[in-house]
């Protein structure tokens, strides 16, 4: 990530300001909400990713910072909805809103920030723009329905499951590419480029995600431990590991999954033969794969320490921990 700060910063700076100014409203709590999601520590990946593409595609005028606010925006208003449907009790180590101010109004205030983004979108000035930005929000829900089809669904293939997380986390960091690029007036080859470059950036970040709710700590990642498996998300670790256990070990894990409330032990259980069957490393293995294609993509674009700054955002999402 330094790499990408080390260029874009300042810039990241304004869009933090761009977030306070968007969020004005007449409506107090949706302020409150907003401030409160958009400051608790996210990692700015999809605003950098659209600051970076822009850049390295000769972009130097001042729609950038926007538009990236509102990439950061579409996702916020994701988060909410999500910790909604998921019944999530923390976010980036902290109470997710809807523990702090209920279903409800997380609901309403994620529907503010889509409504919001729109009317930004289209202060840009870029039909283009527009029309990338608002098929991804499209994909994005499709990918949900997709993903809430898909719970509990032991029979899930790789293939499937890739297919949800395309929809549902990579298909907004392409189109943060894809906006940068329309920005700077990339060839249309460029511009594929960098869309592809976000899609495999995507699906690997959600690829080390499904890692990290296996192995890592709440305080480290933020969210809490095994609760994927608790809600019936069969992740790629898992899907591997049913692969290749025998029959009566899917079954534990089977009984495990339909649990409505999952103890400690369950997760042990499970969590115990995902090390045994590889299901970590064969998902790092994937995730590095997909980085590679990253790289390939970016190969269009001369050398320049911005093309370096985004292979090394891509190489920093398959060691994060968190």
């Amino acid at each position: 990530m330094q790499a990408a700060l080390n260029i874009i910063g300042d810039d990241l700076k304004l869009v933090e300001l761009q977030f306070r100014k968007d969020l004005q409203s007449d409506v107090p709590l949706i302020r409150k909400v907003g401030e409160y999601v958009l400051s608790s520590g996210g990692k700015r990946i999809r605003p950098a990713l659209l600051l970076l593409a822009a850049r390295l595609s000769g972009y130097t005028a001042d729609k950038a910072v926007p538009l990236a606010s509102v990439v950061e925006f579409i996702h916020t208003a994701t988060l909410l909805h999500d910790d909604v449907v998921d019944s999530a009790t923390l976010r980036r180590g902290l109470a997710s809103a809807n523990t702090l101010w209920g279903n409800e109004a997380s609901v309403l205030v994620g529907d503010f920030l889509f409504s919001k983004s729109f009317s930004l979108m289209v202060d840009v000035g870029s039909l283009d723009v527009l029309r990338v930005l608002s098929n991804a929000t499209t994909v994005i829900a499709e990918g949900e329905v997709m993903q809430l089809l898909c719970t509990g669904e032991l029979d899930l293939t790789e293939e499937q499951y890739t297919d949800v997380i395309r929809s549902k986390t990579a298909v907004l960091m392409s189109a943060a590419c894809e906006a940068g690029a329309i920005l700077g007036a990339a060839t249309p080859s460029q511009r594929q480029a960098l869309a592809d470059f976000g899609m495999d950036l995507g699906i690997a970040f959600q690829l080390m995600d499904d890692i990290l709710d296996y192995v890592a700590t709440e305080e480290e990642f933020g969210k809490s431990i095994g609760h994927d498996l608790e809600e019936g998300k069969i992740t790629l670790p898992l899907i591997h590991t049913l692969r290749n256990c025998t029959a009566s070990e899917r079954t534990l894990i089977s009984s495990v999954v339909e649990l409505n409330e999952m103890s400690l032990d369950n997760f042990r259980t499970v969590s115990g033969l995902v090390k045994q069957y590889g299901g970590i490393d064969y998902t790092i293995t994937k995730a590095r794969y997909h980085v590679g294609l990253c790289q390939c993509h970016l190969e269009p674009f001369a050398y320049s320490p911005v093309r370096e700054a985004l292979i090394s955002l891509s190489e920093y999402v398959v060691t994060r921990s968190k």
